[in-house]
């Protein structure tokens, strides 16, 4: 998939992509086999139907399962709204490279493979309260880049980022998809203080006042307040729809994200599941916003798909205990209950 053209983009998001209903039904009766109680297992029960019904197998597994962390740089720092300079985020990359950074380490327990994409980090975006963040060529290029990380066949895909003030244009995005002012969105990020949380809601107040009159598509909002990082997990998202390919969603910025695709087309994100709720103000706002129930709540706010990775690993669990339990027919237990 490639988005070379908006026609493109829009056809993606439209399109008509819908779980299998009879893997869900097959799955449905396997947990009312299994030897337990009817809903014992709680939302391990839901996640195993749910990745039987995006895969099209009743008896889902992972044996293929991906990690992928984009990562940009944000014109909008000149206004001081983070506590890092842009530098951290290239010298961040390389220590993804290098193995050094906690999803790395969390990636491996989880059993997945990580791929780092870096998207022009010596050309930040536009300054968004003067100009669009990016050109319409250059989010197509963003969100064509994010597609093609996704490779068919995949089991279950983990998204994250990486980009100095990029909650800034987190905040940006949900208020400009879902309603709201800088207030309403705006925290601290990578730990601003009160004067730094004040410059981010100025910066999202102007920016939407800059951008009022455009239209108020997801295309328009993504490129307008958005980053290359944010665009591209918008396009591995929807590449992902289109494979079947069931998304694990990580923080405030990722859900962001996604926030336009939902807001113009709420089926659009339907393959995809929340990781974790971060501590991050904006975060469970916009996912009570989407419709979506984090896995955890461990109060993590680090970014880089830390949260969906640690998730994955309840995933495996979910789709472990419906696939190797015995039913109770080979159990040979009856009148259970």
């Amino acid at each position: 998939m490639t988005f070379a053209t908006l026609h493109d983009f829009e056809t993606a998001l439209a399109a008509p992509i819908t779980p299998d209903a009879d893997a869900i039904g097959e799955a449905r009766a396997r947990q009312a086999q299994l030897t337990k109680p009817p809903g014992s297992l709680g939302r391990l029960e839901d996640i195993a139907v749910f990745f039987a019904g995006w895969q099209a197998r009743s008896r889902p597994r992972i044996d293929r399962a991906h990690a992928v962390v984009f990562a940009g740089n944000h014109g909008v720092v000149a206004h001081g709204i983070s506590a890092f300079p842009p530098a951290v985020t290239a010298q961040m990359v390389a220590n993804f490279e290098h193995g050094g950074a906690a999803i790395n380490a969390l990636a491996g327990a989880a059993g997945l493979d990580l791929k780092v994409v870096a998207l022009d980090l010596d050309r930040p975006t536009a300054d968004f309260t003067a100009a669009p963040a990016m050109s319409e060529a250059e989010c197509l290029a963003a969100l064509s880049a994010g597609a093609a990380s996704v490779e068919p066949g995949l089991d279950l895909l983990v998204l994250g980022e990486m980009g100095i003030g990029n909650t800034t244009a987190a905040a940006a995005l949900c208020a400009r998809a879902l309603g709201g002012s800088g207030t309403d969105w705006v925290g601290p990020g990578t730990g601003v203080d009160g004067a730094g949380v004040a410059r981010k809601v100025a910066v999202v107040d102007s920016a939407l006042a800059f951008h009022a009159g455009a239209p108020m598509t997801a295309f328009e909002t993504l490129r307008r307040v958005g980053g290359r990082e944010i665009a591209a997990i918008a396009g591995a998202v929807l590449r992902a729809r289109h494979l079947r390919v069931p998304v694990l969603l990580d923080g405030f910025i990722c859900c962001s994200a996604v926030a336009p695709l939902a807001a113009a087309a709420p089926a659009s994100i339907a393959h995809c599941l929340a990781g974790h709720c971060s501590l991050e103000p904006g975060h469970g706002r916009v996912l009570a916003a989407l419709g979506l129930e984090p896995i955890l709540r461990l109060d993590m706010r680090l970014g880089e798909a830390s949260g969906a990775a640690v998730a994955a690993t309840i995933v495996r669990a979910a789709i472990a205990a419906h696939d190797e339990m015995a039913t109770f027919a080979e159990a040979g237990v009856f009148g259970a209950g």
